[in-house]
């Protein structure tokens, strides 16, 4: 199943209670998925509203895309469902998958550490702001609401534009002393920009340019800045300080991807989302190190990341 494949394949699990607004999040996602083919899993064809001018074919459990895109149902057994995506070919660039509303994401997304074929990008969790203090209040919902959060690498405060300013600073004030790792995104119509969703739609070393650093997001109302930072790592690190480091990253960092060269597997694959990070043996050698990062504008920890990588940064650019 993974021998064909030159990458492992970027695993992100949404989660959230019903009606937080996963289905339209991923409806969103599907639409701007900037030329990255997606499998989606979900347990509910019905909730995704997917306009019939991109459904190429629908066959049984498994809807494809004129985007390069399948969303494929659950069923009874995660596992199978996966194994089909994983044996499609050629491979998938990432695979969702939406829990239910009831369910914890970090279950899920365990599989992602154990399946070599791979890398966790992210655990996703949506919060309906406008109900959130009312689910709070209920002993019977708050358990649903606060487990998945738990291990959140990011937390979506969705449905802001429904609620008062007092409503919304009691829920940051909430997130914050509840999930204080947990980074946070506010969006209304699960509209959250893409390099947040998945590293996937981080910018590729080699095309990123100032243009490209200050593109706007379609599709909204304001602009989302963040700082991007790149390099070339020229040594050798060892494993376990990569990963030390991946434990108690500096503050500010969303994201980190790329390949370096590490003492004890040569070509070694780096990965980090909100709070989980990764060092694991590459699949395929590469032609030169090469790490990229993001942040929110300002609070990007350019001299953490200079000192620890020990290279030359290639750029330090806002983008959106």
């Amino acid at each position: 199943m993974t021998a064909a494949l030159v990458q492992r394949i970027p695993l992100t699990v949404i989660g959230g209670f019903l009606g937080a607004g996963k289905t339209t999040l991923l409806n969103y996602w599907l639409r701007e998925t900037q030329g990255k083919r997606f499998a989606v899993l979900v347990n509910d064809f019905g909730a995704i509203n997917i306009d019939a001018s991109m459904i190429a074919t629908a066959n049984g459990d498994t809807i494809a895309l004129t985007n390069g895109c399948v969303c494929c149902n659950i069923g009874d057994d995660l596992s199978q469902a996966l194994i089909r995506v994983l044996d499609a070919s050629p491979p998938y660039d990432g695979i969702v998958i939406e829990a239910s509303g009831v369910s914890d994401p970090w279950r899920i997304a365990q599989i992602g550490l154990a399946e070599p074929s791979l890398a966790l990008d992210g655990v996703i969790v949506l919060l309906d702001t406008s109900a959130l203090a009312e689910h709070l209040a209920n002993p019977l919902l708050r358990d649903s609401i606060e487990r998945p959060l738990a291990h959140a690498d990011l937390v979506v405060l969705n449905k802001v534009d429904l609620v008062a300013a007092e409503t919304l600073s009691a829920a940051r004030a909430w997130l914050k002393e509840f999930a204080p790792r947990a980074h946070r995104v506010e969006t209304k119509n699960g509209a959250v920009p893409l390099p947040m969703l998945s590293g996937l739609h981080l910018p590729e070393l080699g095309e990123f340019t100032a243009a490209q650093a200050m593109r706007r997001r379609r599709g909204g109302d304001h602009v989302d800045q963040f700082a991007a930072w790149s390099s070339a790592p020229e040594r050798a690190f060892t494993v376990d300080e990569v990963k030390t480091w991946l434990k108690a990253p500096p503050t500010g960092l969303l994201r980190l991807k790329g390949w370096i060269h590490t003492v004890e597997h040569g070509w070694s694959e780096v990965q980090f989302s909100g709070r989980n990070g990764s060092v694991r043996r590459a699949l395929v050698a590469r032609s030169e190190p090469a790490l990229i990062a993001i942040g929110l504008a300002g609070e990007l920890p350019v001299p953490a990341l200079d000192a620890f990588w020990d290279s030359r940064p290639r750029r330090s650019l806002p983008f959106a």
